[in-house]
């Protein structure tokens, strides 16, 4: 199945009319025709069956024919990653990331990043493209790049984690996870999180963890930390 994402559809949607973009795509590249159906997820859990009636690449329209809602999962997840010096392995990490299943990201910026300007709409796309593939009905939320400072301090879940690299009592992230609970877990730049960074997350009830016994780049620990929470929620 192919899936297409177009949050304006509700529930009560009858007809709609895609974008000049996304119609040239519909009709012209896949080469769509009237009576076609599609599906299309809102990213908000809705899955919608539609029937193209107008296969016109600057305005295809098509009327809905059915939806289904898709419950969430029992938890949520929340990466707080600092953007990586070579911007590519970011998108890698964005990309997997939604794939196995994330509910939002938010760069942090810390002492150490080298990468202190993120590419919001481009990071959008992907993340995009990602949920399209993997045909899921849930589109994580990507928010504004913050300091590590204020991410501290604004945010709280049920679960909070830190994952560092400096030698000191630490965690393994499956022995300290409690599954369906929401978490968020703090992955550091390539310089890692520094000493005061630390310090005010473990004042912020944050837990530092491990995520195995090798040394990761960004982009993998954040990985593997998605997947790790993944697989201790699998039911």
């Amino acid at each position: 199945m192919q899936l297409f994402y177009t949050p304006e559809l509700t529930p009560e949607t009858k007809h709609f009319t895609f974008s000049k973009e996304e119609s040239k795509h519909i009709v012209r590249v896949l080469r769509k025709k009237e009576d076609d159906v599609l599906h299309i997820t809102n990213g908000k859990g809705f899955v919608f069956t539609a029937k193209i009636t107008i296969a016109d690449q600057k305005n295809c329209v098509i009327e809905i024919i059915s939806h289904e809602f898709q419950e969430p999962k029992s938890y949520k997840l929340h990466l707080a990653v600092a953007p990586t010096k070579m911007n590519d392995r970011y998108e890698w990490f964005l990309e997997k990331a939604t794939e196995i299943g994330i509910d939002t990201i938010t760069p942090i910026i810390c002492d150490h990043s080298e990468r202190k300007v993120i590419k919001a709409e481009r990071f959008e796309k992907i993340i995009q493209s990602a949920t399209k593939q993997s045909l899921t009905a849930y589109f994580p939320a990507l928010k504004p790049a913050i300091s590590f400072s204020n991410f501290i301090k604004e945010h709280s879940d049920t679960q909070l984690f830190i994952a560092h690299c400096e030698e000191n009592k630490k965690q393994s992230l499956k022995e300290a996870l409690q599954p369906q609970q929401d978490v968020t877990i703090l992955i550091g730049p390539e310089g890692d999180f520094s000493t005061k960074e630390i310090a005010l997350a473990l004042q912020h009830n944050y837990i530092p963890v491990t995520l195995g016994d090798t040394r990761l780049r960004t982009e993998t620990a954040a990985i593997v930390a998605c997947h790790s929470v993944a697989f201790m929620n699998h039911e």
